[in-house]
C-alpha cells in the first residue's frame, strides 16, 4: 500500500509567477516528495505542485535588487521556481528541510529533520550561519555605525574593509584575498546587504556577487535595524525615527483590513525604542511600509474568532492589539506557537519602548 505524503513544512511565502513577473503571498506546504502552494491557506485544492524528485534549492538574494532572502528551486524539468522567505533565519530553515527532502527522495529513505543540522559551508571548515552570529555579537562583533555619504545617512552600517579587518583579526580568515571570498559568500547568501551606490555598483557589473574590501563601500546585517535617510525637512526626519528602532521580531501575519475588512497576508517588522510595527505588501518589496502600529501603551491578546465584512468568523491562531488612542487591529499567526511568541514580543516592546 502506497503510503501518504509527510507534511514537513508550511506557512507564508512570496512566489514569483511562472508565466508573469508578478510576486504573490501564498501558503506553502513541503511534502516529502513535492511543495504544493495554495492562495489561502483554508483552500482545500492546491494553485500548484513542484514534485521534489530531481530538483535542487539554492539561494539567490541578489538576483533581485531590493529582495532578499530569496531561494531558488530548479525541477528536473529545467524550470525554475522563486520562493521569498520574510526573514533569514525561516529562509535558512525552508532551506535544510528541503534538501533533506530531496537527499532522501534520492536515497529513497525517509525525512529526518535531525538530518538538517549542518548549515550552509563555504568549505569543511566554515559555518557561515555561525560566523553570521559572531559577527553579530555586541561586545565582540562588527561595529554598525551612522555613516554619511552622497547626501544620505546610512544607519546601523558598516565598510567593506571593516569586515575584513573584523575577520582577520578574528582569525577567521589567513588574508585580505580569503576575506573577500568570505564577505562574498556572506553577501550570496543574504546574511549581508549593500547600501549605498559604490557596493550597489559592484553587485550589479558582475555575475558573481563581489563584497569590496573598500573604506567607502557600505554594508549592512540583512536582520538589523538598517535604515537609510536623505538631508530632508524636519517632518520626514520625525517620521524616519520611527524605523530608528532595532528589529525584534518579523515575519508574515495575516492582516485584517482598517476599512474594508478583507484579510491579506502582509509583512510585518517589529522594533523596539521607538516601539512600533511596520506592515508592507510582500509582493512589493519593503521601499515603502502601507502603515504603522505605534505600540507604547499598547495591549495585546489571543482571541479566538473576528467576524469580518462578509458576515463569517475568521478562527484560528488570532490576536488583538488595541493602541494607545483605541485603534484595533486583528492578526492572524500560521501557528498558536508562533502566535504566542509574537504576543510576548510585542508585550515586551509596548512596555519598554517609548
Amino acid at each position: 500500500m502506497e503510503l501518504e505524503p509527510k507534511k514537513i513544512r508550511e506557512g507564508y511565502l512570496v512566489k514569483k509567477g511562472t508565466l508573469f513577473n508578478s510576486w504573490k503571498a501564498l501558503w506553502v506546504v513541503l511534502f516529502d516528495d513535492g511543495i504544493e502552494f495554495y492562495k489561502k491557506k483554508t483552500d482545500n485544492s492546491p494553485k500548484g505542485m513542484i514534485p521534489l524528485k530531481g530538483s535542487s534549492i539554492s539561494t539567490l538574494c541578489q538576483d533581485y535588487g531590493k529582495r532578499t532572502f530569496v531561494m531558488k528551486l530548479s525541477t528536473g524539468k529545467q524550470q525554475d521556481h522563486f520562493f521569498q522567505a520574510a526573514f533569514l533565519e525561516e529562509r535558512d530553515a525552508w532551506i535544510k528541510d528541503i534538501k533533506t527532502a530531496i537527499t532522501c527522495l534520492e536515497a529513497g529513505c525517509k525525512f529526518a529533520r535531525r538530518s538538517t543540522r549542518r548549515s550552509i559551508r563555504l568549505s569543511e571548515n566554515v559555518d557561515l550561519s555561525a560566523l553570521h552570529i559572531s559577527m553579530r555579537d555586541q561586545d565582540s562583533g562588527v561595529k554598525e555605525l551612522k555613516l554619511e555619504k552622497d547626501k544620505r545617512v546610512f544607519n546601523y552600517c558598516f565598510t567593506g574593509n571593516t569586515v575584513i579587518d573584523w575577520l582577520m583579526a578574528n582569525k577567521k580568515t589567513r588574508n585580505r584575498q580569503e576575506g573577500v571570498m568570505l564577505a562574498t559568500a556572506l553577501l550570496n547568501e543574504g546574511y549581508l546587504q549593500h547600501a549605498g551606490n559604490i557596493s550597489k555598483k559592484a553587485v550589479e557589473s558582475v555575475s558573481d556577487v563581489t563584497f569590496l574590501d573598500q573604506h567607502d563601500a557600505l554594508y549592512y546585517f540583512a536582520d538589523s535595524g538598517f535604515y537609510c535617510e536623505g538631508y530632508s525637512s524636519d517632518e520626514d526626519v520625525v517620521w524616519k525615527e520611527e524605523f530608528r528602532g532595532a528589529v525584534v521580531k518579523q515575519g508574515y501575519l495575516l492582516k485584517q483590513g482598517q476599512r474594508r475588512k478583507n484579510w491579506k497576508v502582509r509583512k510585518f517588522i517589529l522594533r523596539d525604542d521607538p516601539a512600533y510595527m511596520h506592515y508592507y505588501d510582500p509582493s512589493k518589496g519593503e521601499d515603502y511600509a502601507l502603515g504603522a502600529i505605534h505600540l507604547h501603551g499598547s495591549v495585546v491578546t489571543a482571541i479566538e474568532y473576528v467576524r469580518d465584512a462578509k458576515k463569517y468568523d475568521v478562527e484560528g491562531n488570532l490576536f488583538e492589539i488595541i493602541t494607545s488612542d483605541e485603534t484595533h487591529y486583528f492578526l492572524q499567526t500560521a501557528t498558536s506557537t508562533e502566535r504566542k511568541e509574537w504576543i510576548q514580543a510585542i508585550q515586551t516592546v509596548a512596555k519598554t519602548g517609548k
